[in-house]
């Protein structure tokens, strides 16, 4: 048998080659001590293995509450809102297909992967508000996973408490109804004694807002806003049915009070243009309409852009109202928060919270690791077989029969 020698060149490159590998592995040997001292490295992602392992939707009065299971024996919670129940448990329920196995702290990737999951459905109510309470679910999950409260996860809290309504020193005057195209005196009157009213009852240094709930139309509604402006209103609601934002640019034009609008529009989407065309004050989503504590947050960020502050709209149980408080918390521009806390939304105790509303008007902020809510699934039963607490379907007309906004 021959043995050929390596030429010089041959050899050389052999050699720098073996040089390079001894030098490489010497590193490796170096980081992976060096690593042994370095915190950075000894970070533990607890939402690795994470996985869905079910989800349960069920009607409660006329919310819906969806739990979302994992194997790690975490679940999470988050409420339909606006919208059928039976229908947001049986979308609720066959969105599942979607999420069985994944990973629930990839929220962000779980959100787009249902919005866009069906191109004739998206932005759609329907899907939006079903999508909004499962996205709840997950930062619910997410938070109990890493031991901190949904807010920690957002940025931390940039105010220590939020500032709520109604409240002794806070109120909304609504618009009773219905009311015609354009006003006569005696139609004008009637409201504005309901806002002269609500000034006397909170005082001078109280703050009243009028909610004109797209029901007053915007020929009238220019009326009342002259005559209500010594009563030093805070903001207008809902000035006009959204989805002609050329309506809300001449209600601009003509109405010196701060208008704001947001509860019917949802995503990013559906509230830009108020921004872009500078026709709105304030904005107020709906954590339970909007897309969820994912899109409120960045609504928020988008508003901020242009100075506009929050003003969340809640109509939530104190499930939803949590997710929204932790919203609220972490961002700058915010000025009111709505929410109901009577009983007539949800009896006390079917969802428990860690935050208390004191006397000076502000909620304190949720404390548990994620919402910081805790749900009595034993009180849904004797709950959903209160008539009273059934969803039915709206019928307003005018005086003459014909259908109306409300």
């Amino acid at each position: 048998m021959t043995h050929h020698s390596l030429s010089p060149a041959m050899d050389r490159r052999h050699w720098f080659r073996s040089a390079a590998a001894m030098a490489a592995g010497g590193a490796l040997l170096a980081d992976a001590a060096a690593s042994q001292d370095n915190p950075a490295s000894q970070v533990e992602d607890r939402g690795t293995n994470i996985r869905i392992a079910s989800l349960k939707a069920t009607r409660v009065g006329t919310k819906a509450y969806v739990k979302v299971e994992t194997n790690r024996d975490i679940a999470g919670w988050g409420e339909v809102t606006g919208l059928e129940p039976n229908v947001a448990v049986a979308l609720a329920h066959s969105l599942f297909e979607l999420l069985d196995g994944e990973n629930p702290t990839r929220i962000e990737h779980l959100w787009q992967k249902l919005y866009r999951s069906h191109r004739d459905m998206r932005g759609g109510p329907f899907m939006v508000h079903v999508i909004s309470a499962i996205d709840m679910a997950l930062w619910d999950i997410t938070g109990k996973a890493w031991g901190v409260p949904v807010y920690r996860l957002l940025g931390g809290p940039t105010r220590d408490k939020v500032r709520v309504y109604p409240t002794p020193k806070a109120h909304k005057a609504g618009t009773g109804g219905p009311h015609p195209f354009s006003g006569d005196p005696p139609d004008i009157e009637r409201l504005v004694q309901m806002v002269k009213h609500t000034r006397e009852r909170v005082g001078p240094d109280g703050t009243v807002m009028f909610d004109a709930h797209c029901a007053v139309p915007p020929a009238m509604l220019i009326q009342l806003a002259a005559a209500i402006e010594p009563y030093d209103i805070l903001f207008l609601e809902e000035v006009a049915v959204p989805g002609n934002i050329e309506v809300f640019k001449r209600l601009k034009e003509q109405i010196r009070i701060p208008m704001a609008t947001g509860e019917r529009d949802r995503t990013i989407w559906g509230m830009i243009p108020y921004l872009q065309e500078r026709c709105i004050d304030i904005l107020q989503p709906d954590v339970g309409h909007t897309g969820g504590i994912s899109q409120m947050k960045k609504i928020a960020t988008l508003a901020e852009a242009y100075f506009v502050p929050l003003a969340p709209h809640n109509t939530c149980s104190q499930l939803g109202v949590s997710a929204s408080l932790h919203v609220a918390a972490s961002i700058p521009f915010l000025l009111i928060h709505e929410m109901y806390l009577d009983g007539h939304i949800m009896p006390e105790g079917v969802a428990r919270v860690t935050w208390t509303v004191g006397a000076d008007g502000h909620a304190t902020l949720p404390q548990e690791p994620g919402l910081g809510v805790t749900i009595d699934e034993s009180t849904f039963e004797k709950l959903n077989a209160d008539p009273q607490r059934r969803f039915k379907w709206p019928t307003p007309t005018l005086p003459d029969g014909a259908v109306r906004d409300y």
